[in-house]
C-alpha cells in the first residue's frame, strides 16, 4: 500500500489492524442548530472523500466491491467505474446485493451473475449468499480487500446491512480486508422500535438490534465487530477501515444533506419513503396493501375492505407531525393488483416530530378493528407470521390481537431501546 498514513486515522473498526489511511482522519464534533432552521449543507459521502485523494487506500489492493445505484459521487458517477478507470487501481470483482448492482431486480430478486458491459468486471449475486458462499466468492475473485458502499434507509428488515454483516464475517474467514465507504443514515439518529430476538432471526433481521438503529452502515460495522462477530464461529474481528463522511449531522435526514437521492430499491423512490419506511414495512405483514404498485410505496395504506372511517379515526388521534389524507389507489403488481384500495396517504408535516414507528403502531391497532384485517402468513415456516420477523418476535403482533392501544405497544420496547442506546454509543462516529 503505498505511503504510511497516521494511526490518528478515523479507521472505525475498533481493531488495532484497521485501515490508516489521511482519508479516515478524526473531525471535530461540532454544534448543530435546530432542525427546523437547519439550512442544507455541503455532505462529502466516504465514497467522494476517497475519490478525491485518488483511491490512495486501495492502491496496490485485490479490491472487489459490493454496491448498487446508490454507490455514487457527487457528480453521478458511479464509485465502481471511477475505480475500474484508473490504471493504479486493480479493481477484481463487484458483489450484487437485493435488487442487484445495477438496480435491474425487483424486491427479493437479484441480478445472476454477468460480465458488466460498461466496466468489464464479473458482477457476481451475493443476494441471499451466507458467509461461506460469500468467502467462496471473494475467493473466486482473487480480492484481497473488499468495499462496501450503499446508501441504507436506517431499518433493521431493510436487507444490505445483513448483505454486510455476512460478508464481514467472510472477510474475516478469508483474512480479507474490510473498508466501508460511509454514508449519511437518510432518517438520522432516532433509536426506536422493538428488539429482534435471536429466534425470529432471518434475512430481513440477522441480528439482535432494534428495528430503527439510528445508526450509518460504518456505525454499524463498527458495531457488528466490536459487539456481534466476536460471538460468531470462532470468534474474532475483521480488519475494518471506515471512510467518514464530511460535513454531515447525524440530527439531519437526507433532505438536509443537498445530495442526489438515488432509490436504493426501486420501492424506496424519495427520502419521505425511507422515512415512513421504517414504520409502515410493518404493512408486509399483514394484508394490507403498503402501496406497491404506486407511486408512493410505503406512504399509501390500505386494503379493499377499508373505508374513510380509518382516516377520521387516525387523524383523531392527534399523532405528532403526521396527517393522514383519505386516498384511494389500484396497485399495478404485488398485493390487490387492479383492485381499488381505500386507506390513507401519510401526510409528514413536521419531520422533527414525527415517529414513524409508534405511527405505524396506531395504524394497526385501527386497521386491526376490520372484520378483513389478517396476519400474513409465511407458508411451510416454523414461524408462521411474517411480521413476527419484521417486528423481531410475536409481541407486537399479540399485543395487537389482544386490543392493546398504540401507547401500550410502544411502552413495551421503550427499555429494549434506552439499552441498544447504551450499547451502541463507543461506536458512534457523527455528532
Amino acid at each position: 500500500m503505498a505511503g504510511t498514513p497516521s494511526r490518528r486515522s478515523l479507521v472505525a473498526g475498533g481493531t488495532a489492524a484497521a485501515l490508516a489511511s489521511p482519508l479516515l482522519a478524526a473531525q471535530p464534533a461540532q454544534a448543530a442548530p435546530s432542525a427546523e432552521r437547519r439550512p442544507t449543507r455541503r455532505v462529502l459521502p466516504g465514497a467522494d472523500v476517497a475519490a478525491a485523494q485518488g483511491w490512495r487506500m486501495l492502491r496496490g489492493r485485490r479490491v472487489g466491491v459490493i454496491s448498487n445505484p446508490t454507490g455514487v459521487l457527487r457528480d453521478a458517477g458511479h464509485v465502481v467505474d471511477s475505480m475500474a478507470a484508473r490504471d493504479e487501481l486493480n479493481v477484481v470483482g463487484v458483489f450484487g446485493p437485493e435488487h442487484g448492482f445495477r438496480g435491474s431486480a425487483q424486491a427479493g430478486e437479484s441480478e445472476p451473475e454477468f460480465e458488466d458491459p460498461r466496466t468489464g468486471l464479473t458482477v457476481y449475486d451475493a443476494y441471499g449468499a451466507d458467509t461461506e458462499k460469500l468467502a467462496g466468492l471473494f475467493r473466486k475473485a482473487g480480492a484481497d480487500t473488499v468495499v462496501f458502499d450503499i446508501q441504507d434507509v436506517g431499518t433493521r428488515f431493510y436487507t444490505y446491512i445483513w448483505t454486510m454483516y455476512r460478508a464481514m464475517a467472510a472477510a474475516r474467514q478469508t483474512g480479507v480486508r474490510f473498508v466501508v465507504l460511509d454514508r449519511p443514515n437518510p432518517i438520522g439518529r432516532r433509536a426506536d422500535g422493538p428488539l429482534l430476538t435471536e429466534e425470529y432471526a432471518s434475512g430481513v433481521g440477522l441480528k439482535p438490534i432494534i428495528q430503527q438503529h439510528g445508526m450509518t452502515v460504518g456505525e454499524l460495522a463498527r458495531y457488528f465487530n466490536g459487539e456481534l462477530l466476536p460471538r460468531e464461529g470462532d470468534g474474532g474481528r475483521v480488519e475494518l477501515g471506515v471512510v467518514r463522511v464530511r460535513g454531515w449531522r447525524p440530527d439531519t435526514t437526507a433532505q438536509h444533506t443537498g445530495l442526489p437521492w438515488v432509490p436504493p430499491s426501486p420501492n424506496v423512490p424519495t427520502p419521505d419513503t425511507a422515512s415512513a419506511y421504517a414504520g409502515t414495512g410493518w404493512f408486509e405483514g399483514t394484508n394490507l396493501s403498503e402501496g406497491r404498485g404506486t407511486t408512493q410505496p410505503f406512504q399509501f395504506i390500505g386494503a379493499p375492505y377499508l373505508d374513510y372511517r380509518y382516516s377520521d379515526r387516525l387523524n383523531a388521534l392527534g399523532l405528532p407531525g403526521v396527517r393522514f389524507r383519505e386516498g384511494y389507489f389500484v396497485p399495478t403488481f404485488s398485493k390487490y393488483t387492479g383492485k381499488t384500495c381505500a386507506g390513507v396517504q401519510i401526510l409528514v408535516t413536521d419531520p422533527a416530530r414525527y415517529a414513524p414507528l409508534p405511527t405505524a403502531a396506531a395504524m394497526l391497532v385501527e386497521a386491526r378493528k376490520y372484520d378483513g384485517f389478517a396476519w400474513r402468513k409465511d407458508a411451510g415456516q416454523e414461524r408462521p407470521y411474517w411480521i413476527d420477523k419484521l417486528s423481531g418476535s410475536p409481541r407486537l403482533r399479540e399485543m395487537v390481537d389482544a386490543g392493546e392501544d398504540a401507547a401500550a405497544v410502544t411502552r413495551a420496547w421503550r427499555a429494549e431501546v434506552r439499552a441498544f442506546v447504551r450499547q451502541r454509543r463507543p461506536y458512534l462516529l457523527y455528532g
